[in-house]
């Protein structure tokens, strides 16, 4: 089958047209999916030009946002027959560890990661455990909908189960990329007021259209600025605010715009460490701080109905779309900082 491989880092990715296709003989449980559509995403660039170590080591298909076609089934296999669209998350747990037995599978000890741990999307097929995908109605098209795999789904866990978002609640989110906007975008469902901080006025105005009901450009303002742009908008300080950079500046400016008593929730990561952080006033002033990664396995059918009720939009935020061949290119329009969410077809 045709796939890109990551050889090595600050390498581009090798498109080959012999790569092993799946075989399903002698398993149970397990699915082969035509992948239709597979995303980019920061991830898959921090493994590629910045060393950040995956789970197997290269060479390794990379990719974690799918979504599919079923093409063949185990004999055991009665939830999916051939023909059915279908969404593949980003991470499988293994349902036996503390954490998944604890309801939080998105943490999962034995977690494999598509696109790290195992080889990913950015190739015409894969085989997954049927226990772990999910149907996706027909008014989900599946180009657009492979985002819901991470894009959508990360933030729909930082909104609901970590920032516990409530109507009314003032929430900050800082960085508006694919997952800042949707950070929007959930919270707009959750009935926050959500004030979107960016320094690309273009993706103010998408976040805008999302549902922010304030916009900051961060672009010419220092961190006063900023955190007193927040303070004043929200009457004292945000109830809530959301990280999606992963930067210790940006992590100090969501927590400096809370008001007494609020919650950081960091959805962007960084491997740089916060230095002079302020524990007194974490402690006097009652904040809370947390972190948030991925989603749990539960809550994708609600997040699939929310996307199929267009509750939550994926057509807007997929701004370009490139064939398996050009996936270089792709990655060059991410490097540039260009457009919220591109797509590889991996169809030919």
């Amino acid at each position: 089958m045709r796939a890109a491989v990551f050889e090595k880092v600050k390498e581009p990715l090798k498109v080959v047209d012999d790569y092993d296709s799946p075989n399903i003989d002698g398993v149970t449980g397990q699915v082969i999916v035509d992948i239709t559509a597979c995303g980019v995403c920061h991830t898959d660039l921090g493994f590629l030009d910045h060393g950040v170590p995956t789970g197997k080591s290269p060479p390794l298909i990379l990719g974690h946002e799918m979504s599919g076609v079923v093409k063949e089934i185990s004999g055991d296999v009665k939830l999916f027959k051939q023909g059915d669209h279908v969404l593949i998350p980003a991470v499988i747990s293994c349902g036996n560890c503390f954490q998944c037995r604890t309801g939080r599978e998105n943490i999962c000890s034995k977690q494999i990661f598509f696109g790290s741990n195992v080889d990913g999307g950015f190739a015409e097929q894969i085989m997954v455990p049927a226990k772990d995908i999910f149907h996706l109605p027909s008014e989900v098209p599946l180009e657009e909908g492979c985002i819901i795999a991470d894009a959508i789904s990360t933030p729909y866990h930082a909104v609901k189960n970590r920032g516990q978002v409530k109507p009314g609640d003032w929430t900050v989110v800082i960085g508006c990329g694919g997952i800042g906007l949707n950070l929007v975008q959930n919270i707009k469902v959750a009935g926050g007021l959500p004030i979107a901080v960016d320094i690309v006025p273009e993706k103010l105005d998408i976040a805008k259209k999302l549902g922010a009901v304030e916009t900051i450009s961060a672009k010419e303002m220092d961190d006063r600025g900023i955190v007193g742009a927040i303070r004043k908008l929200t009457g004292g300080g945000a109830d809530i605010a959301f990280e999606a950079i992963g930067n210790p500046a940006t992590f100090k400016q969501a927590f400096n715009s809370l008001r007494t008593g609020g919650r950081l929730v960091a959805v962007g990561y960084s491997p740089k460490r916060w230095d002079g952080f302020d524990i007194g006033r974490v402690m006097f002033r009652e904040m809370e701080l947390m972190g948030s990664l991925g989603c749990r396995t539960v809550d994708y059918p609600r997040i699939i109905e929310l996307v199929k009720n267009k509750r939550i939009v994926v057509e807007p935020l997929v701004t370009a779309k490139y064939p398996l061949s050009e996936i270089n290119e792709a990655f060059d329009v991410m490097r540039r900082g260009e457009g919220v969410r591109t797509v590889i077809l991996c169809q030919k």
